[in-house]
C-alpha cells in the first residue's frame, strides 16, 4: 500500500477541512445532494475536490451524522445517504433501499493528558467500557496504572466525551465495547445513539475533538483523520490477539483483511474486534444508501459515476488520510449490485458497464 508521510496526510486533510462542512457544486443546473456520516467526511471532501477538478462536477454533502443521513434518504430529501451503521436487509427492503461500502477506517480513543504523547497510553476495551460506564473515574485508577507501569498518571477526574447526535461512529464504538464487555452491552448497548451515564456530548467528530482538546482529563472517540488533523493524543488498544496496537493504516488494513463481504447479505458487515496480531479493534466501513427505484435516473447516474471514479481513482487520496480502500473484488460485487438492483421508473437499469469511464 502506498502511504504518505504524516505531514502529507495532515496537509491533505487540511485541504479537505478547508472545504467546510458542505461540499458544493452544480451539474447541468442540478445539485447532487448527499448527507450523513461525519466519519468519511474528510475523504469525501478530497474526492469531491479532485473529481470536480477533473470533470467540473461535484456534490453537496452535508456532514450531519449517520442518523441524519438515514433520516434524509428515507424522506427522499437527498440523492444518497451515508451511514457508518449498515442497515439490516429487512430494513433496506422495507424502505426500498440498497447500500454499499465506500471506504474503511478506524475509530480511535483520544485523551487530553498533558505530558503523555500520542501512542504512549495503553488501554483495553474493558477499561474503556468501564470509563464510559462510570466505574473508572480517575486517570490514576489501578486498572489504568496496571496497563501503564512507570507512567506518571495524574489524579485527574476523567471526563467522558461522546457524540450528542445520532452517529455511526458511536455505533461502531459501542459495537466494539458491547463485544468486549457484557456489562457495557447490558447497561448501555449498541446503537447510533445511546444513553451515557455521565460526561459531555459533542456534535459530529469535530465536536468531540473540540471538547477533548479543551477539557483536561477528557477521553473521547473520533475517526482517525480527525485525530491526525487536530494533533490529538491517541491511545493504543489491546486487540483480540492480546497485542497492544497503535491506530494507523496498517492496523486498519489488518482488521479489514478478514472481511468476507461476499457472505454479507446487503453488505451488512461489521469489522470490530477482528482477529490478527496487528488488527485495530475499532475498525469500520462507511456505507452509501440509495433507492433501488430511481425517479431521477439521470441524477442517479451522475451519483454512481462519482462513486465509480472514487473506487477506481481515489485509493491514494484515501490512503493519505489513513482510510482503507475497498478491495477490487468487493467493488466488483458492488457494481454488479448497481446493475441488478438500481432501476428507473420503467424498470431499466440505471447503471451499465458502458457508463464506466477510464
Amino acid at each position: 500500500m502506498l502511504l504518505s508521510s504524516r505531514s502529507l496526510k495532515q496537509a491533505a486533510l487540511a485541504g479537505a477541512v478547508a472545504f467546510g462542512l458542505t461540499i458544493s457544486c452544480t451539474y447541468a443546473a442540478q445539485t447532487l445532494n448527499g448527507a450523513g456520516a461525519t466519519f468519511p467526511y474528510p475523504i469525501y471532501a478530497k474526492w469531491a475536490e479532485a473529481y470536480k477538478t477533473k470533470t467540473g462536477i461535484g456534490m453537496n454533502y452535508q456532514s450531519i451524522g449517520s442518523g441524519g443521513g438515514i433520516k434524509q434518504i428515507k424522506s427522499r430529501t437527498v440523492d444518497f445517504g451515508a451511514s457508518d451503521m449498515p442497515l439490516p436487509v429487512e430494513e433496506l427492503n422495507e424502505s426500498g433501499l440498497t447500500q454499499f461500502p465506500m471506504v474503511m477506517g478506524g475509530v480511535v480513543p483520544v485523551v487530553n493528558l498533558p505530558g503523555i504523547k500520542s501512542g504512549e497510553l495503553k488501554l483495553t476495551g474493558t477499561v474503556v467500557a468501564d470509563i464510559y460506564l462510570g466505574k473508572i473515574t480517575e486517570w490514576n485508577d489501578s486498572a489504568i496504572a496496571k496497563l501503564n507501569p512507570g507512567m506518571n498518571l495524574p489524579k485527574q477526574k476523567i471526563i467522558a466525551v461522546s457524540r450528542a447526535d445520532g452517529s455511526g461512529t458511536t455505533f461502531i464504538f459501542t459495537h466494539y465495547l458491547s463485544n468486549v464487555s457484557p456489562e457495557f452491552k447490558k447497561g448501555i448497548g449498541n446503537n447510533t445513539s445511546v444513553s451515557w451515564p455521565s460526561g459531555v456530548g459533542g456534535k459530529g467528530n469535530e465536536g468531540v475533538a473540540s471538547y477533548v482538546q479543551r477539557l483536561r482529563g477528557a477521553i473521547g472517540y473520533v475517526e482517525y483523520a480527525y485525530a491526525l488533523q487536530n494533533k490529538m493524543i491517541a491511545a493504543q488498544l489491546q486487540n483480540q490477539a492480546g497485542k497492544f496496537v497503535k491506530p494507523d493504516s496498517e492496523s486498519f488494513q489488518a482488521a479489514a483483511a478478514n472481511a468476507d463481504w461476499a457472505k454479507a447479505p446487503g453488505f451488512n458487515l461489521m469489522l470490530t474486534d477482528q482477529p490478527g496480531e496487528k488488527s485495530w479493534p475499532i475498525t469500520g466501513a462507511t456505507f452509501i444508501l440509495v433507492y433501488k427505484k430511481q425517479d431521477k435516473p439521470e441524477t442517479a447516474r451522475e451519483v454512481f459515476k462519482f462513486f465509480d471514479w472514487a473506487y477506481r481513482h481515489g485509493d491514494k487520496l484515501a490512503e493519505a488520510l489513513d482510510y482503507v480502500p475497498i478491495p477490487a473484488s468487493v467493488v466488483k460485487l458492488v457494481q454488479e449490485a448497481w446493475k441488478n438492483e438500481i432501476k428507473d421508473g420503467s424498470g431499466k437499469p440505471v447503471w451499465t458497464d458502458a457508463m464506466v469511464k477510464k
